[in-house]
């Protein structure tokens, strides 16, 4: 468990242990993609908003509000996975300064692969939670309400 302990004494402690939570779940996401597909749960999820936009395609800024990251983070975190073939910048006809990221045919084997092993992790740990299996859409509506999205 936390560092914190069981019960939670105050809203700050309750505040911290869930952003303990999160970066332990992060570390395991990572920690299992980066073994098995050698990629990070980062990049994983600007794959995997690609894959899940219109014709595989945003341009970086509408990738970057997808995933939450800044334009520029999103440009250098798609520069490794443009140059081993997973994404492709398409330049726009009209505009040339106008470029959208596109997953490859390769970048959407990964996608599938990799959701594959988010999967297997999200099985084994609700297999040794129960409770928290049986009320894992209630989490996600608690925690969304908490941060107001």
């Amino acid at each position: 468990m936390s560092c914190y302990g069981v019960l939670m004494l105050t809203d700050q402690r309750t505040l911290l242990a869930l952003h303990e939570a999160a970066q332990r779940l992060q570390r395991r996401l990572d920690g299992s993609l980066s073994t098995i597909k050698g990629i990070s749960l980062a990049e994983y999820r600007m794959v995997r908003a690609l894959a899940d936009a219109p014709g595989h395609k945003l341009s970086r800024v509408a990738l970057a509000e997808v995933v939450g990251m800044t334009a520029s983070g999103v440009t250098r975190g798609l520069a490794p996975l443009e140059k081993i073939g997973y994404v492709q910048t398409v330049r726009g006809q009209r505009d040339a300064r106008l470029a959208l990221a596109e997953l490859t045919a390769q970048g959407q084997e990964l996608v599938a692969d990799a959701s594959g092993v988010l999967d297997d992790v999200a099985a084994a740990m609700f297999a040794n939670a129960t409770e928290a299996s049986e009320r894992r859409d209630e989490m996600v509506r608690l925690f969304a309400d908490l941060v107001g999205a």
